[in-house]
């Protein structure tokens, strides 16, 4: 007699080869709009779930699982697992997986090219040319900043900050600084990087980019006091996650040129943005595309896809995140 399948629900359409790899060893149930996903749709749609597929977006709560009593297996598309309470899964004896590594590149080259962009003020000049307002050049117009032989401060050194400072380095001649918890010695003997306190960092930066999970610690790592401890002539880069800068603090401190300026990628409140954020001319602002190239998008469908195939033929996921539960 045949296994019955296991029933996979997919919050959101995500590239097709995931979909199809995932169909091969289990029933699929796909939400097949293209949108975030309401409370209720959720609830609905996790409720008969064996395992579930969320993004970012979906805040999979300890009353979302105990909406879900079949649920065994979130494989989350996504590098980072905040929009998941770990501890209520781990309790029920769920396993969480992510999406780590597949979007190392993708991500560490956006966070350049957001630098580039808000130093070089492209978005600005190209919205002036674009309206016809451009008066003809001269010697003292639209002026921005160099970047090569500059300071980056890179807080929090992971893959994505590893990148970040390799291609700061090697591309630009720019000397690293980063704040982490442990020593980071290759990169140190390979870049030339310096561990250095957060007040250090922040002082020192002319670029100043994050790339740390939000956790408890994290959130608002950057305020009204860490704005005020840089440069006035410097930048913010932020393609980790929104809630790790105080958006409002972040705003007054542009509107009084206290920085260069701003380029985010996230948000504190997504898809919403902090009142007047929108208007200032020195931020630099992108929805949340850090992931969005076809290359890193499949590779996470695909690594996703590995970690329910994986768990449905009872061997060991490539990316469980919670190992606690292995010993529950």
């Amino acid at each position: 007699m045949a296994r019955q399948k296991l029933t996979v629900f997919i919050t959101r359409p995500i590239p097709k080869n995931g979909i199809d790899l995932i169909k091969q060893y289990a029933k699929v149930v796909l939400r097949d709009k293209d949108s975030i996903i309401t409370r209720a749709e959720l609830l609905a749609g996790i409720k008969n779930a064996d395992i579930i597929v969320p993004i970012l977006t979906d805040k999979i709560d300890a009353k979302v699982l105990d909406a879900a009593p079949k649920l065994k297996l979130i494989a989350n598309y996504g590098a980072g697992y905040n929009n998941i309470d770990i501890p209520a899964a781990t309790e029920r004896g769920i396993m969480v997986t992510n999406t780590p590594g597949v979007l190392t590149d993708t991500t560490g080259e956006l966070a350049v090219g957001l630098m580039l962009a808000i130093a070089r003020r492209i978005p600005e000049t190209e919205h002036i040319m674009r309206a016809g307002k451009y008066p003809g050049w001269g010697p003292l117009m639209y002026l921005g900043h160099e970047v090569s032989g500059k300071t980056l401060g890179i807080i929090g050194l992971g893959r994505i900050g590893n990148r970040v400072a390799e291609i700061a380095n090697h591309g630009f001649g720019m000397n690293i600084l980063y704040h982490t918890q442990k020593k980071e010695r290759d990169v140190e003997r390979s870049l030339g990087a310096k561990k250095v306190t957060l007040a250090t960092l922040l002082k020192q930066s002319d670029f100043v980019t994050m790339h740390v999970p939000l956790t408890e610690e994290t959130h608002h790592m950057i305020g009204k006091k860490e704005l005020k401890m840089m440069k006035s002539d410097a930048f913010l880069i932020n393609t980790s996650r929104g809630p790790v800068v105080n958006e409002k603090s972040l705003v007054e401190a542009l509107k009084k040129n206290e920085i260069a300026g701003a380029a985010l990628d996230v948000y504190e409140n997504e898809p919403k943005m902090a009142p007047g954020l929108s208007k200032l001319k020195n931020a630099l602002l992108v929805p949340h595309i850090g992931s969005a190239t076809i290359e890193a998008r499949s590779a996470m469908a695909k690594l996703a896809a590995k970690n329910v195939v994986a768990f449905i033929n009872k061997k060991p996921l490539p990316t469980l995140v919670n190992r606690e539960v292995l010993i529950k």
